[in-house]
């Protein structure tokens, strides 16, 4: 069967996560640096091969000190770990324009099978004549399971961060060209 190659687009993409801090409220960053690409068996999304990396130097928090700390050994440890990488291993629809995306995230050198649930929102033709397909990737993780077990206490002796993160990332894939 012949296959088409999707690559996304960066300038119409975001990659987003959310944790709680002190319990009480959440706070949300980004990753502005990224890349990946699916494989589709034919002309529908009934059947993928993804894989995505993401430059965890890209992070932003709106906060330069967080950032930098998140930057550390503490967290992502970037400059030994510079790249999160996530590579598929099924796609399962699981409703008309819902589907299970399941596969491998490595985070901080640490390898874990990972579902995210992924919500299609269909194709268009840009101005350009270019062919699109936007998907919204939502899912969670334990932060501890990917070695990111930093945390402080507050004066009450609570934990300063949640254990969870939320991912959200809307995805627009560009057709490559044939």
């Amino acid at each position: 069967m012949e296959t088409t190659k999707w690559i996304v687009d960066p300038v119409h993409s975001d990659v987003q996560f959310k944790i709680k801090h002190l319990v009480i409220s959440t706070v949300t960053g980004a990753f502005n640096q990224f890349e990946g690409s699916a494989t589709v068996a034919g002309q529908s999304f009934d059947k993928v091969d993804a894989t995505f990396k993401i430059d965890v130097k890209s992070i932003d928090t709106k906060n330069a000190d967080r950032d930098g700390h998140l930057k550390t050994g503490d967290f992502f440890d970037a400059d030994s770990h510079p790249e999160i990488s996530f590579s598929s291993t099924e796609w399962n629809r699981v409703g008309e324009d819902e589907f299970e995306l399941v596969g491998n995230l490595t985070m901080k050198g640490v390898t874990k099978p990972v579902k995210l649930k992924a919500e299609f929102g269909g194709i268009e033709k840009d101005a350009y004549g270019n062919t699109k397909a936007g998907f919204e990737i939502t899912g969670k993780i334990n932060r501890k399971e990917f070695g990111l077990t930093y945390n402080s206490l507050t004066e009450t002796g609570g934990l300063a961060l949640g254990e969870e993160i939320k991912l959200v990332s809307n995805i627009q894939l560009a057709k490559e060209a044939q």
